[in-house]
């Protein structure tokens, strides 16, 4: 090993930052003479007039010129390439910390500190090995000094030592031949362009994963996401389906729609329940707590909150913008319609009236409610939230448009129904009548061509009024007959031939029947023969119960069912009684003396004026119609189906009947003579029964009267019933029935027959 050297470990070919460009090893000597001061300023003379480094000069040995700055650049060797020149401690720097710069300054050749050897080191002494220790300067040699330093020479392959030099000669032994060192692998720097080829990979692949995903959100999945929240931002509202008109037979109308506005509640953007309730209360003339329950939030079967609730309908539209100028939260008004009735109570108990959502509730409007009020249409639209809450463009929007309804024509002819009820009214009134019913029928075709009830009620305003006000007495008005029956019996016994039209009847003043004593209003001795139509005029109930005894049970009931009694007329009148007439074998002992006469049916009005209707009809029975015809909403007119008809006698047997019927009227005191209409010849019966109700007999009469004109060719009938304290048919029906057929015969312009009736002989002899 190579004694130490007693000169610091940095010199001016070794800084800090590197070791020198020269060989593996340095003269000590050159490097003790480096140090020198007087070598210092030597070199730099002779370095800077000669531009040569003199071998014998002190300061080559320790200098290395320009190429001897690599040691201070990141390009020079490093310690690890020698040993030697490893950074030492701080505190073991050279002294002289401008020698450094000297070397850069003194622009050196190839022959300076960068081909000196270093000597071998001394060995370390055995009381100081630390790394801070710092070792005096030995004095340098003469032969040191004197000997120049040769190049430096390249170790063979195989190794070697280096020769000593000079110095050091004596002092030790030269160090050992290092092994050449591989020098080191230069770094692999990375490729730009492999790194930009894969950076643009990895951002297509994420772009191209974001757009898959889009188009998935966008067009695959989008039904599923967009409909999510759909359901919160629909908003329903009904198309309403306007209702269809009620005519007369001439057109005019009877009930029609117009326009109005309907108010609705979103329940869910109702903000003040009460505050609501208590503004629009007086305006809707509807009760708080009613729209209070109204407005507090529902929900659908689905579990979505409820956005629609009808607070009314058929507003006037003054008062719907009065609502609307409120802006309360949640309340909205639509076009609707309201039922108005231009008549007030004209046939009223016949047409009906409709309920708030439109839909019929009695009479007609009730009946034909499927037809005439159509099918309401829907929109449902995506609107905004807040105050605006309008359709959002582009949005969902479906419309299902409404189907308006149909239209009817009824038979009824204004003027006529408006008579017949002033009349009706007026005898109703003054007879104290609590019911009364009259009906007008077109012989020929059956049309009902007015229809009147007693009470009355405006269809216009029905709130308030009392169920039996809007009844309508002539198909709900159940009564026993009466005498107007007994046109029934004698229609069976002279179609059955029992009796001939000149035949007489033996009357008594009395006959008991089953325990039931039977008696006449004129009085006839005993054994007295009536004719038959004498039986009519006076209205003999021995004479016609001896008549029924004749023709007999079954008889009497067939033909009481061919005159259309015990089952409803199918008029079209909503909820028509049927009434009720008794087989023979549920015949009671009293049965063959009070069926004749009228007494123990159970019959309507209408039912009595069909049974008319066939025997001025040359014995043909026509179904009672009421409705005309259907309007379509595009005007379409379709006729009604025709009405049913059943021959009941044969006309012979109707004309017969009719001339008999005329006494009545004719005889001058016969029960109907207050129903004479000067130039017509009237024919028709006076009957007096009772009112059934829940199938017992309440007290009071029921006065009557049917008759038709002209008797010769009758066109129509009309029947007239009222329920009164007391009093009969001719004095309390005839009259009106009077009246009636005067205006009817007049507005309809049939002449007058200019014939008068036949005479009649009541008592032959």
């Amino acid at each position: 090993m190579s004694p130490r050297s007693d000169e610091p470990r940095r010199d001016g070919s070794a800084s800090r930052r590197g070791a020198s460009a020269a060989g593996p090893e340095r003269e000590t000597g050159a490097r003790s003479a480096g140090r020198d001061t007087g070598g210092r300023g030597a070199s730099r003379d002779g370095g800077a007039r000669n531009g040569t480094r003199g071998a014998a000069d002190e300061g080559d040995a320790g200098l290395g010129g320009i190429s001897g700055a690599r040691a201070y650049t990141p390009r020079g060797r490093t310690v690890r390439d020698a040993p030697e020149l490893r950074r030492t401690p701080r505190s073991t720097r050279s002294a002289d910390p401008f020698r450094p710069a000297l070397q850069v300054l003194d622009g050196g050749g190839r022959g300076g500190a960068a081909r000196t050897r270093r000597e071998p080191t001394p060995p370390a002494d055995s009381r100081g090995s630390g790394a801070g220790r710092t070792v005096p300067p030995r004095t340098p040699r003469a032969s040191d000094v004197a000997k120049p330093v040769p190049a430096p020479r390249r170790r063979p392959a195989g190794g070697g030592t280096n020769d000593s030099r000079a110095s050091g000669a004596g002092r030790g032994r030269a160090a050992p031949a290092r092994p050449p060192r591989k020098p080191p692998r230069r770094p692999r720097l990375a490729d730009p362009g492999r790194r930009l080829r894969l950076g643009t990979l990895l951002a297509l692949a994420l772009f191209a994963t974001i757009g898959i995903r889009l188009i998935v959100l966008q067009v695959v999945q989008l039904p599923a996401y967009a409909d999510g929240g759909l359901s919160d931002r629909l908003r329903p509202v009904i198309l309403s389906a306007p209702r269809g008109a009620i005519y007369d037979r001439s057109g005019a109308v009877l009930a029609h729609s117009v326009d109005a506005r309907y108010v609705y509640a979103d329940p869910s953007a109702v903000t003040d329940v009460a505050g609501t309730a208590n503004v629009l209360s007086p305006l809707l003339g509807i009760p708080r707590s009613t729209l209070v329950e109204d407005l507090n939030r529902k929900k659908r079967s689905d579990g979505s909150p409820s956005q629609f609730q009808y607070l009314a309908r058929g507003v006037e539209i003054p008062t719907a913008k009065k609502i609307a100028e409120l802006n309360l939260e949640g309340i909205f008004t639509g076009s609707d319609e309201r039922r108005e009735v231009p008549g007030g109570d004209l046939a009223a108990n016949l047409i009906g009236f409709i309920g708030d959502d439109m839909s019929g509730l009695e009479g007609i409007e009730a009946r034909y409610d499927d037809l005439l009020r159509g099918v309401d249409g829907e929109r449902v639209f995506e609107a905004g939230r807040g105050e605006l809450g309008l359709a959002i463009p582009g949005g969902y929007d479906k419309v299902t448009p409404a189907k308006p309804g149909s239209s009817l024509s009824l038979t009824i002819d204004w003027d006529l129904q408006f008579e017949v009820q002033r009349i009706l009214s007026v005898a109703a009134k003054g007879n104290k009548a609590s019911v009364a019913a009259a009906v007008v029928l077109d012989v020929r075709t059956g049309q009902v061509l007015a229809q009147a009830s007693h009470p009355t009620y405006s269809a216009a305003d029905w709130k308030g009024t009392l169920p039996t006000d809007r009844e309508d007495a002539a198909t709900s008005f159940v009564v026993d007959p009466g005498s107007v029956h007994k046109a029934i019996t004698f229609a069976a016994a002279l179609e059955e031939k029992v009796i001939k039209p000149g035949d007489t009847i033996t009357v008594d003043p009395v006959q008991w029947i089953g325990g039931q004593k039977f008696s006449d209003t004129h009085y006839a001795p005993p054994g007295t023969k009536m004719s038959l139509p004498g039986i009519l005029a006076y209205s003999s109930n021995i004479g016609t119960i001896r008549i029924g005894e004749k023709l007999g049970p079954e008889k009497l009931y067939e033909y009481q069912r061919k005159f259309g009694l015990g089952e409803a007329t199918g008029e079209g009148v909503l909820g028509e009684a049927t009434g009720r007439v008794l087989p023979p074998d549920q015949w009671s002992a009293s049965s063959p003396g009070s069926i004749p006469i009228g007494h123990s049916v159970d019959a309507t009005p209408l039912q009595m004026a069909a049974a008319y209707a066939a025997i001025a009809n040359n014995g043909t029975w026509v179904q009672p119609q009421l409705i005309k015809e259907t309007i379509a909403p595009d005007g379409t007119r379709t006729p009604a189906k025709a009405p049913q008809t059943r021959q009941v006698i044969s006309p012979e047997t109707a004309t017969v009947l009719r001339e008999m019927l005329e006494a009545p009227v004719a005889v001058p005191d016969g029960t109907g003579t207050k129903a004479q209409i000067p130039g017509y010849r009237v024919a028709g019966k006076t009957g007096t029964g009772k009112r059934v109700v829940d199938g017992k007999y309440a007290p009071g009469e029921v006065a009557s009267f049917i008759g038709m004109a002209p008797a010769e060719d009758p066109k129509y009938v009309i029947a007239v019933f009222a329920y009164t304290p007391g009093g009969g048919g001719g004095d309390i029906s005839a009259p009106a029935f009077k009246k009636m057929m005067n205006f009817t015969l007049t507005h309809y312009r049939v002449p007058q027959t200019g014939t008068k009736p036949p005479k009649f002989v009541v008592y032959p002899r």
